[in-house]
């Protein structure tokens, strides 16, 4: 069975900034959940959650080891800190952003000590 949360609920994020490029690393505070993770948020997913804040390249890295996905994504902060008028346009809000996802995971139900559901 499968139940939707929010991404900070299964997930942490660091970001950072260099000029109009983000960079957003989502890491799994489980690895059980790393492979829904991998599943539902691609860069398909991203572009069209945030169609008018994304304009450029999205790249996706894979740190299974780590549990972790890293999002390089080009053209996503209005210019940059020193172009865009917006008061908040450093790469770390898209931490946030992305935190406030909702992602589907699979429910863990409690089983008796011979492996039969509760």
């Amino acid at each position: 069975m499968t139940r939707r949360v929010f991404l900070r609920e299964v997930a942490h994020a660091r970001a950072g900034d260099k000029g109009n490029r983000s960079n957003v690393a989502v890491y799994a505070y489980e690895q059980r959940h790393y492979g829904a993770l991998k599943a539902q948020l691609t860069p398909e997913r991203l572009r069209g959650e945030f169609p008018q804040l994304l304009r450029g390249r999205i790249q996706r890295f894979e740190l299974e080891q780590l549990g972790a996905l890293n999002f390089v994504m080009d053209e996503a902060l209005e210019g940059g800190v020193n172009e865009s008028l917006n008061l908040d346009s450093h790469g770390k809000s898209w931490s946030f952003l992305l935190l406030g996802l909702e992602v589907e995971i699979e429910d863990q139900v409690p089983t008796t000590a011979s492996g039969q559901r509760r």
